[in-house]
């Protein structure tokens, strides 16, 4: 739940300077700035700011209703910031950069690696003004190795660290995930890794530098699948929505759309088979284990797939939810936002915008004590330009 804005988020007092665009970066910084950090988000005035603004449509018209600065790309991971428009290739610019810098607890940025040390805005630069900062760079494979120099993009790290080839149908094409999740767990595991380096400066005075790649946290949540390859040295095949280890664990048709079984134990398993009128099944040597389903997998799935295809979506969730055998809908995005559930965690918000008001996902953290707050909408390219840079205290909102 937000909270006012009499209540200070558990980040309050925590100044962030932003150097990232696109998606990991910000999307590392909107956390923080929901946690009640104060974030400047620096933009490049000679582009027209952050790339994600011109990603689009949809845009949020303006006043005449022409498209506005703000897309629902830059919209995702933009609140809760105040937009700074500054040139860092030039000497005003790097002399804004350098104030900034000597005021901050965090710079995050994501440039080439080397790019910001010809400006004296590399880590070794501002660490010199301000030893206590914690200055995390975020790049597409890392300051180091052989592919440091790579072009860093979602897809690529999608396709170089794996993922894809996990994902989707047994014999289609290697895809990856509908929405640029190696940019979003990038900005998570900044996020986690900036909060603990926060942690030892404020324990020891000591900032530090963080060197984090999107094809590195990509090959981290490889998870169960990137440790069973190391422990047999085979390659995992891709299996659409089905679990390498459990079964039946998929998306089955119905006579109406599909549904998701996710039958997780033995038990689950003869209640299941109860239901869809094949008690026999739990009891035949192929199917009676989890291990053994695995074994025997085609010829499960060729039993399930017609019996299912009889019941209607509605039928097999009810009747399965009753005996706690684990089922669920694949929503679209309009029944999703039209759920109680939605509405009750509070996951979509409103927020009054330059243009007007405007819709947005809400973040899933929900504390007892400190909530996340909503300060600031997605800001218009370099709104606070003149407000920041004259400002004594430009951290303060």
């Amino acid at each position: 739940m937000a909270a006012s804005d009499t209540e200070n988020g558990p980040l309050q007092g925590v100044k962030v300077l932003d150097l990232s665009r696109i998606l990991a970066g910000p999307t590392c910084t909107q956390l923080l700035g929901d946690l009640g950090a104060s974030i400047l988000k620096i933009e490049n005035p000679l582009t027209g700011g952050d790339d994600t603004r011109q990603w689009g449509p949809p845009y949020v018209p303006d006043a005449n209703g022409q498209d506005s600065d703000l897309s629902a790309y830059f919209m995702a991971a933009n609140r809760n910031k105040r937009s700074v428009a500054v040139d860092i290739a030039s000497e005003t610019g790097q002399a804004h950069i350098r104030r900034l810098g000597g005021m901050a607890d965090i710079v995050l940025e994501n440039f080439k690696p080397g790019g910001l040390a010809k400006y004296g805005l590399d880590y070794a630069g501002l660490s010199a003004i301000n030893p206590a900062i914690i200055y995390c760079s975020i790049s597409g494979y890392g300051q180091t190795g052989p592919n440091r120099d790579n072009p860093g993009y979602d897809l690529m790290a999608q396709g170089f660290g794996g993922i894809m080839s996990l994902t989707g149908a047994p014999d289609g094409v290697p895809s990856k995930v509908g929405v640029g999740i190696a940019d979003v767990m990038c900005g998570m595991y900044a996020a986690v890794g900036l909060l603990a380096a926060l942690r030892h400066r404020d324990q020891t005075g000591e900032g530090q530098y963080i060197d984090l790649s999107l094809v590195d946290s990509q090959i981290a949540w490889l998870i169960n699948e990137g440790v069973s390859f190391l422990q047999t040295g085979q390659r995992p095949k891709r299996r659409g929505n089905a679990h390498a280890s459990i079964m039946p664990y998929d998306v089955y048709e119905t006579t109406d759309g599909h549904v998701i079984l996710a039958v997780g134990n033995d038990s689950q398993f003869r209640r299941f088979a109860g239901f869809i009128g094949r008690p026999v099944l739990a009891d035949d040597p192929r199917f009676e284990t989890n291990s053994r389903r695995l074994g025997h997998r085609d010829d499960l799935d060729a039993i399930l797939r017609p019996i299912l295809r009889r019941f209607s979506i509605a039928d097999v969730i009810s009747g399965l939810q009753a005996l706690k055998v684990p089922v669920g809908p694949v929503l679209t995005l309009d029944q999703l936002f039209d759920t109680g559930q939605v509405s009750a965690r509070e996951m979509v918000i409103g927020m009054q915008a330059e243009p007007g008001q405007v819709r947005l996902l809400g973040n899933p953290l929900n504390f007892s004590k400190t909530p996340v707050r909503y300060r600031r909408p997605p800001p218009r390219f370099g709104a606070d330009t003149d407000a920041v840079l004259n400002s004594p205290a430009p951290f303060d909102e």
